[in-house]
């Protein structure tokens, strides 16, 4: 796609040229690296470039990375700041007509077609989830309900009252509905859901199959975050499910090494690194998801749809996320897959770290009907025979872990820092 290449270099040059104009913070970033806009010359020429980091955003909170005056601001998003200083991120109108179209591109490849009814679930406010797929919803044009997050009898009710075609939340979200519907004994084919949009945390395969068994629907994955727009970079199509399409014409994707920042060709598994190219108010060069992924090469893993815009795979897990525990790496997806290969339990679970003295312990909650020895000796040979570590489990009664109510949710409580 050389067209493609041609159009992303342009854009990619204009808003690093932007960045050194109007950004101090970029502009010391770019001396720093010994480089300025005129350095990018080819694509190739973007490893030269500083990564930014959210520790960048909170350095220069709240607005310290925009490049617009205050006045041509439309809307502000901030996370929860829950590991320190909130990160704002803040759109113009030109921003805002970007979000809704690559969000109305991801519903469309999701299965959602104009004159449909879309339940939104995902958590309106300063999350991006909500306001982000209700604005490409209509874009699309769907008829949006803006439930938001919660509340899962109304959520239930309203459901079956409105008959919504589609339906977006998280994935363990959409387990929690399954669960309700099961409880009042509705059945799926009794259910008008046909697809689920899916995102803000990562999911295994075994979880797409019990949310399709259990709701009736295709369920593919969403994937975004607010530093770069929100929901919307990439989805998955419904009639493949194999890999999420970048909207590449607005996301720059770069995979690099975990350790040391170094580009990865397509295929190999790292840390997913994202630009900005179309957003004008704040955009972000070469920003660190943390979000362990691939670019799936074309030219060995071919596509079904005739699409021309290239995929990233599932996400493993975050860069950040990732437990070493007595020298195992394990992420809480492979946790998460020996469980919902489960017939005996919930697929809600809580992971808890310790430490005595010198050694890691990992606590694994999860939610059953029934206290069984039995059970939990299971779980502790199956996650030791398929993950390669040694783990306590520890049966719950249902209801008692967390859950996700339109956001993303906190599966790991680390108390190795607390010991004593």
């Amino acid at each position: 796609m050389p067209e493609l290449r041609a159009l992303q270099l342009a854009r990619l040059r204009e808003m690093v040229a932007r960045q050194y104009e109007r950004v101090p913070a970029y502009r010391a970033k770019f001396g720093a690296a010994g480089v300025t806009p005129d350095d990018l010359r080819t694509l190739g020429d973007l490893a030269r470039f500083p990564l930014t980091r959210k520790a960048d955003l909170r350095d220069n909170y709240p607005l310290g990375l925009s490049c617009v005056p205050r006045g041509e601001l439309r809307r502000l998003h901030a996370s929860s700041g829950t590991t320190g200083k909130p990160t704002v991120v803040a759109y113009d109108a030109n921003d805002l007509d970007v979000f809704a179209e690559v969000v109305a591109r991801s519903l469309y490849a999701a299965g959602a077609r104009p004159g449909m009814t879309f339940h939104n679930a995902y958590g309106y406010g300063l999350f991006t989830g909500g306001l982000g797929t209700h604005a490409g919803a209509e874009r699309l044009g769907l008829c949006t309900v803006p439930v938001s997050g919660g509340g899962t009898e109304r959520q239930v009710g309203l459901i079956l009252d409105l008959e919504p075609e589609v339906i977006a939340c998280t994935p363990s979200y959409a387990l929690v509905l399954a669960g309700e519907f099961a409880r009042r004994g509705i059945r799926p084919e009794d259910l008008s859901l046909r697809y689920a949009v899916l995102g803000a945390e990562p999911w295994t395969e075994k979880t797409r199959r019990e949310v399709e068994e259990r709701l009736g629907v295709i369920a593919t994955n969403i994937y975004g975050l607010s530093e770069i727009i929100g929901p919307g970079v990439s989805n998955e199509d419904a009639a493949e499910q194999r890999g999420s399409y970048l909207w590449e014409d607005h996301f720059y994707p770069e995979i690099v090494d975990a350790g040391t920042g170094e580009p990865l060709p397509d295929g190999e598994w790292g840390v997913l690194v994202l630009s900005s190219m179309t957003r004008t108010a704040m955009p972000v060069l070469r920003y660190w998801t943390g979000d362990i992924t691939r670019l799936i090469p074309e030219d060995r893993e071919p596509n079904t749809t005739g699409r021309t815009m290239r995929r990233m795979d599932q996400i493993r897990g975050r860069a950040d996320d990732l437990i070493i525990l007595r020298g195992v790496n394990v992420y809480p997806t492979q946790l998460e897959a020996v469980l919902v290969g489960m017939g005996q339990v919930s697929p809600h679970y809580h992971i808890v770290l310790t430490r005595t003295g010198a050694r890691d312990d990992l606590t694994l909650q999860v939610e059953t009907e029934t206290e069984s020895p039995a059970l939990r000796a299971e779980i502790e040979r199956l996650i030791k025979a398929q993950v390669g570590v040694t783990v306590r489990c520890e049966l719950c009664v249902p209801g008692s872990l967390p859950r996700s109510e339109g956001g993303k949710l906190r599966r790991v409580t680390d108390l190795r820092g607390e010991e004593g």
